[in-house]
């Protein structure tokens, strides 16, 4: 007797939950029918309700190229050379964002990533060098400053040439 009222209860509830089961899948069904809406606030100056597919997308202005010239090691030059003259001529000073490169040509923009932090700094190739080492880059003191190598004094980047 006990094992057939247990069979009931069980088919009972299973049948409660196959009934509640499709009453929400109705409901899903019928929720996806209608177009997703954006309501954009109440007032004098807000915009009526309207579907998302009917928003116009942001046109975005075009970035610069950039092309990818892979990475190396970077350092930094900072006050004790201020007031030199570059290989182009104009005086160096360090809190400007410029950079030596042994074979780019002098006036290239160049995007500097430190990938341990991902901050990145847009220079201008003003030098040659660096003369040291393997590294591919000298980046100004506010350069390196921008992108957190300060402290270390030379670090790992990635290089992009922007055209």
């Amino acid at each position: 007797m006990r094992l057939k009222s247990q069979r009931q209860m069980a088919l009972a509830g299973t049948g409660i939950f196959a009934a509640l089961s499709l009453a929400l899948g109705a409901g899903l069904m019928q929720d996806r029918a209608q177009p997703d809406v954006v309501k954009l606030g109440k007032g004098v100056a807000s915009v009526e309700t309207m579907p998302v597919s009917d928003i116009e997308p942001v046109m975005k202005t075009p970035t610069p190229r950039e092309s990818a010239m892979g990475d190396g090691h970077a350092s930094y030059y900072g006050t004790e050379l201020a007031g030199n003259r570059t290989a182009n001529g104009e005086i160096f000073d360090p809190h400007q964002l410029t950079a030596a490169h042994r074979t780019l040509p002098l006036g290239s923009e160049v995007r500097v990533t430190n990938p341990r932090n991902d901050q990145s700094v847009i220079v201008r190739i003003n030098d040659r060098g660096p003369y040291h080492g393997n590294r591919v880059i000298d980046l100004s003191y506010a350069a390196a400053q921008e992108i957190g190598l300060i402290r270390s004094g030379t670090g790992r980047v990635s290089l992009a040439l922007i055209t």
